[in-house]
């Protein structure tokens, strides 16, 4: 009988693909688990790689890039385990992580969704959770309230600069590295939202657990590696104005209209003065103007996205 089932969506990752699977190796051919990757038509050799590597996972290989979201919607309606994982194809899980994650929700059976403590490639622990999106923690992040007073709750945004990563902790929002989750939510709460192509599925997953009374915990007993950006670094300024149009999309669904006009006003506000900080940088640090030159263009980028402007080919960058 399958107890766990490890999801894994990739596109043209192949090395991060190869290091998440070989970290996986324990599971791949153990009779009470599964690993199932979905690839997303990558051109890079990986679905040929896990097939001649790792012929004990089960490959799915979509003929178009189906997104972050319903790859793994397809990954969940192939899996059979009581405990569903869904994985970053650039994460690294450490030894011990799973079957301490899964004896935690054998212990806690109202947890729905579970997250364990992030690590970068640098060995530090990083943010993995959020506070629910609020137009007043959008502005208190636009306006580096959060930077200012990062010990106060009531300025920290949805950063939570004051969250301390040491503490078993419920929050409102675990960010889609790393989740685990249990056959009982899922078929109450359903699939991801498969209309979000790549950015805001986790702020809407989370929210449903919450709404459907599950509970979303951080858990710092179990920790991985995640070395982030794997497919975003190949577009950095595109992705970053998929995930302004993505978290607008999430706002739309939940928001009504004066509250969509009102945080998309916030967005600019929050551009604008990214743009008008890293301009000045650029000018006075002629050795940063590479990186401080780049960052100005992707804030330029997202502002125009905010304004609903054409981009100089004529398509719609929203």
């Amino acid at each position: 009988m399958t107890e766990i089932s490890i999801i894994i969506v990739t596109w043209n990752g192949k090395r991060y693909a190869e290091e998440c699977l070989d970290s996986l190796r324990a599971y791949i051919n153990d009779p009470r688990a599964e690993v199932i990757v979905v690839d997303n038509a990558s051109t890079d050799g990986t679905p040929e790689m896990i097939e001649h590597s790792y012929p004990g996972v089960t490959l799915i290989r979509n003929e178009k890039n189906l997104g972050f979201a319903k790859a793994n919607n397809v990954g969940i309606q192939w899996s059979a385990g009581e405990y569903v994982l869904l994985v970053n194809s650039d994460v690294v899980v450490r030894d011990g992580c799973i079957e301490r994650l899964v004896e935690y929700m054998k212990q806690n059976p109202r947890v729905g969704l579970l997250g364990p403590k992030m690590l970068g490639a640098d060995g530090k622990a990083y943010r993995s959770y959020m506070a629910e999106l609020t137009l007043w923690r959008c502005f208190c992040r636009a306006v580096a309230f959060d930077d200012l007073f990062p010990n106060s709750k009531f300025l920290g945004g949805y950063l939570m600069p004051y969250f301390k990563m040491d503490r078993v902790t419920e929050v409102d929002v675990l960010n889609g590295w790393f989740w685990v989750t249990r056959r009982e939510a899922l078929n109450e709460v359903g699939l991801m939202d498969d209309t979000l192509f790549m950015y805001g599925d986790d702020l809407d997953w989370s929210k449903r657990f919450r709404q459907a009374g599950w509970k979303l915990i951080y858990f710092p007993g179990a920790e991985s590696l995640h070395y982030g950006g794997a497919s975003s670094a190949r577009a950095p300024i595109k992705f970053s104005v998929e995930m302004q149009r993505a978290n607008f999309q999430y706002w739309q669904k939940h928001h009504g209209l004066a509250s969509q006009i009102v945080y998309r006003g916030i967005v600019w506000m929050h551009q604008a003065f990214r743009l008008a900080g890293y301009s000045l940088l650029w000018l006075a640090a002629k050795s940063r103007q590479a990186e401080t030159g780049f960052k100005a263009k992707r804030s330029l980028a997202c502002m125009r996205w905010a304004m609903g402007i054409e981009d100089k080919r004529g398509e719609q960058v929203r």
